[in-house]
């Protein structure tokens, strides 16, 4: 008779919910030790938030600049993590077949963006509590009641699925070389004309209109209503959020190539 062993063997997966956890931490460990996507994530979201509150370069309207600035800059944060950076770490992956042998492992395609947008969020997560810290140190003074805190956390969320869906689509359907180039263009763009930084107002018209469709217009728009002049729920800026993660998601699932 044959008995089982106390170290018998049992080869096979590991649980999918380890799985998925595994490749988080894996995918943020690489971010947080690459030099140039850490100076996109932390470094200059920090020195444009100390230079513009320290110098009145832009017309912020009345009260202190930082507290225009601070909910700007909690956007782009989110733009330059969850769009910016993952295009561009997702597009070479994907040029150098680092996603077609992840493909093939037992981890599934879904749960590997799973991981990669899990990786995204401790990152934002960290970028939110340096960013808080310094805007503090600065003078920022907050406003909001007692749903602040959620309006604040489902902006947040609803902007990152929308800025990593089409982020996920850029790096899924171009090449590696324009991923890089149209992911910092956009950066810069938005940057400048998306209520960031220069209030929407300082644009025409007819290009605020256009603008405010944007969805980091959208969400620093939102964050800066309930944070600075202490708004409800901005109803209408998570609309504009949800419709694009809603869009921009679909379009990754759909014409996402792994090779």
């Amino acid at each position: 008779m044959t008995t089982v062993g106390t170290y018998t063997p049992a080869p096979g997966a590991a649980p999918l919910p380890r799985m998925i956890a595994a490749q988080a931490a894996f995918e943020t460990r690489l971010l947080l030790r690459n030099g140039e996507q850490l100076l996109l994530t932390a470094v200059i979201p920090t020195l444009l938030l100390v230079l513009f509150s320290a110098v009145d370069i832009v017309d912020t309207g009345a009260g202190k600049a930082v507290d225009f600035l601070a909910p700007g800059i909690l956007a782009l944060a989110v733009l330059s993590t969850a769009f910016t950076g993952q295009a561009i770490a997702t597009g070479f992956e994907r040029r150098y077949g680092v996603l077609k042998r992840l493909a093939s492992s037992p981890l599934p395609r879904w749960g590997l963006m799973t991981a990669k947008t899990a990786s995204v969020l401790v990152t934002e997560v960290l970028q939110v509590v340096l960013l808080t810290v310094i805007a503090f140190a600065l003078g920022w003074s907050p406003h909001g009641g007692t749903g602040t805190v959620a309006a604040v956390l489902l902006l947040l969320v609803l902007g990152t699925a929308a800025f990593s869906g089409l982020g996920l689509l850029m790096a899924g359907t171009l090449k590696a070389e324009a991923t890089l180039a149209a992911a910092n263009l956009v950066f810069l763009l938005l940057l400048v004309g998306g209520g960031v930084i220069v209030p929407l107002d300082k644009f025409p018209s007819g290009a605020q209109d256009v603008l405010g469709l944007l969805p980091v217009t959208a969400l620093s728009d939102g964050l800066r209503d309930v944070l600075q002049h202490g708004a409800g729920m901005p109803w209408g800026d998570l609309g504009i959020l949800a419709a694009w993660a809603v869009v921009g998601l679909a379009a990754a699932g759909r014409f996402f190539r792994w090779e």
